[in-house]
């Protein structure tokens, strides 16, 4: 029994979903192998070796594969498929993408966002925005994964030593194209990375009065910045930062509320969080259900004196 974890990479480094990928691979039982499928991604396919737990780093590369275009890599994974009893992905947007790929072409039932591995065979997932717990059995010959990060801890990072093997890269397909990509600079941490985040909600009233009150306290406690839906779609915050069922899925050490009701939605992207602070001048506001610490007042007057404060 061996388990296959398809790296999310730069072509240069391995991204830190995979190492939560690997803590789950390495709970199915058996040997973990990694697949580092870029262009010219030597480095990763280092790093990648290092990782605890991985015995062995699989390094397909080629230009075809350098910006993970989901036809390409998912072909150059199913070449490898029948060597492995899982494969697993992290559930994030390149995951996603490519996992049910993998499970259509295999014929089998994808299981997704795991949060826990049970048995070889049998794992658990969140249902109804993660008001209940579905435990899923598979007896695929080969099981499609993939993992809710904030649901595994992250395998260290050093510490391992794995063999790295060349293995042929496909040609690529020539029904898709990398035409080209705008990536959003930003000086802050990554939303799903980071250890603190500060988020807004409607109740902030613009964009402008969002930035204002919630930028302050985000620079000072070296935060991630994080929205609500509501406040994504009255165009306060741009899209990469949406929290929630159909964002991002976060669980910092410390998560920060202002102005957000706690939409069920809401919820369902943020109450793994170890610490949460919700700030509401509703004592009725669900947010508070899911809080550590709940302080019912203005957030235009609390922000700016928890600022002052720190």
């Amino acid at each position: 029994m061996t388990s296959l974890v398809i790296a999310e990479h730069n072509n240069a480094s391995i991204k830190g979903a995979t190492l939560n990928a690997v803590t789950a691979a390495a709970q199915c039982g058996g040997d973990v192998h990694v697949l580092v499928a870029g262009g010219d991604a030597r480095a990763a396919a280092a790093a990648a070796a290092q990782i605890a737990g991985v015995s062995k780093v699989l390094h397909a590369d080629s230009a075809a594969l350098a910006h993970g275009l989901a036809e390409n890599v998912s072909a150059q994974i199913l070449a490898l498929a029948s060597s492995y009893s899982h494969i697993l992905f992290a559930a994030t947007a390149s995951g996603k993408n490519i996992a049910p790929r993998v499970a259509a072409k295999l014929n089998v039932g994808q299981i997704s966002d795991v949060t826990k591995v049970d048995s070889p065979d049998t794992f658990e997932r969140p249902i109804y925005a993660g008001n209940a717990i579905a435990m899923v059995q598979s007896l695929d010959a080969i099981k499609v994964i993939t993992v809710r990060t904030t649901g595994f801890d992250p395998a260290p990072a050093t510490g391992g030593s794995a063999s790295v093997e060349s293995v042929p890269a496909l040609a690529a397909s020539d029904k898709v194209a990398f035409v080209g990509s705008e990536i959003a600079k930003n000086d802050r941490p990554e939303l799903t990375a980071a250890k603190v985040i500060v988020a807004g909600g409607r109740a902030l009233g613009s964009q402008e009065k969002f930035m204002s009150v919630l930028m302050p306290l985000a620079d000072k406690l070296g935060a991630a910045v994080g929205a609500s839906r509501a406040a994504v779609d009255a165009g306060y915050a741009p899209n990469d930062w949406q929290v929630g069922q159909t964002g991002k899925i976060v669980a910092p050490q410390l998560y920060i509320a202002a102005g957000i009701s706690g939409a069920i939605q809401h919820l369902a992207g943020m109450k793994d969080s170890k610490v949460i602070v919700a700030i509401n001048k509703d004592p009725e506001a669900p947010i508070f259900s899911v809080a550590d610490y709940g302080l019912e007042a203005d957030l235009f007057v609390a922000v700016p004196e928890l600022v002052a404060a720190l």
